[in-house]
């Protein structure tokens, strides 16, 4: 599948209605077009957050997602530009040694905009459970919702230094499956499709939850956009099949 393809794909799930029970929210999503990556000349690009930064109290503050969203995820795609021209000129210049040291740089800054992407649309102000297609697929893969939620909540609870737990669709497999990944790229599996991811980061909670990581992650369960989940399952059949 071509880059172009896979990234118009992935901007189909920004522009799908999420929150039925809230159209303005759901327009403003629209609207906004979140997984929308790069520009028309191929730069990476930082959406619009699609809600207030006070949208997600008290289960986030407003300052930890101003913070969040402007500097980390905001840097990150500033650094993956930075990247990609590194390595264009390092091309151009026929000067390889650097080559190796900028792509590293781009897996990682390019997955934390990713993933970041997917993060804001992945969380709501009300609690939602799966339901449909993906429930059914929860129910068969790992044998109840609650299961999936301890298994989940565990896996990034337990995230060694940084990094994210994400719930994915292998399409090589035909399975929902858990990833624990450190920093933004490391011990994650070749053609998984993020569709839930929980950002583990430090920067995440430390102001409102200090270094009570695990509370964090239970509350981040408060606010859960299962509507969205199931909207990139749906889409992640499309991709795959």
């Amino acid at each position: 599948m071509k880059r172009e393809d896979f990234l118009k794909i992935g901007a189909m799930s920004g522009l799908s209605t999420v929150l039925t029970a809230n159209q303005a929210f759901g327009r403003n999503l629209t609207d906004n077009t979140i997984d929308k990556l790069v520009d028309i000349n191929g730069n990476f690009i930082q959406q619009p957050l699609p809600y207030a930064e006070n949208f997600l109290e008290p289960y986030m503050d407003s300052e930890t997602l101003h913070l969040h969203y402007t500097y980390h995820h905001g840097g990150a795609t500033k650094a993956a530009n930075v990247d990609l021209k590194k390595i264009n000129q390092a091309m151009q210049e026929n000067n390889l040694e650097t080559v190796d040291f900028w792509t590293k740089k781009l897996s990682y800054h390019l997955s934390s905009h990713i993933l970041h992407s997917i993060f804001w649309t992945n969380l709501i102000n009300k609690q939602t459970s799966p339901g449909g297609m993906l429930l059914k697929k929860i129910e068969k893969d790992f044998g109840s919702y609650e299961k999936l939620k301890v298994y989940l909540a565990q896996t990034a609870k337990n995230v060694d230094g940084n990094g994210w737990g994400i719930l994915g669709y292998q399409p090589y497999t035909d399975k929902l499956t858990i990833l624990q990944c450190e920093n933004h790229e490391k011990i994650t599996q070749w053609g998984v499709i993020p569709i839930l991811v929980i950002d583990v980061w430090e920067h995440s909670y430390y102001l409102k939850y200090k270094n009570k990581r695990a509370d964090f992650v239970d509350a981040l369960f408060n606010i859960i956009n299962w509507d969205n989940a199931a909207d990139r399952f749906n889409d992640a059949l499309k991709l795959t099949r």
